[in-house]
């Protein structure tokens, strides 16, 4: 793996970081220390998705970065947050890993 794909890796990574900051600072007294943790992620995101993008074509690097994003931030609703889970919710999960998959593979 080069280094733009762990950069892209480490993108989506924290692109999961903020919904996370968001949603804790809805559901904690500790509101400010998760927003500050949100925007921290989403800048740092930001960040390591423009480094990934040097290498990584745009249309892949920002469909991979938010495929781990959405991914991700969806497995932590389901065990977390305890989201409800169905055949369709898991299905669209599964799709969104396939494009990502397929997206590395092909690059």
């Amino acid at each position: 793996m080069t280094l733009a794909w762990i950069y892209l890796l480490v993108a989506g990574l924290l692109e999961i970081g903020w919904p996370l900051g968001f949603k804790l600072s809805q559901t904690t007294s500790h509101r400010i220390t998760y927003i500050i943790v949100a925007v921290v992620c989403m800048g740092l995101s930001g960040l390591f998705l423009w480094l990934a993008q040097r290498d990584i074509p745009i249309g892949t690097a920002y469909a991979v970065w938010t495929g781990i994003g959405a991914a991700g931030t969806f497995l932590i609703g389901l065990v977390i947050f305890h989201d409800p889970v169905s055949m369709m919710r898991v299905l669209s999960f599964l799709l969104i890993v396939a494009g990502v998959i397929g997206l590395k593979i092909s690059a």
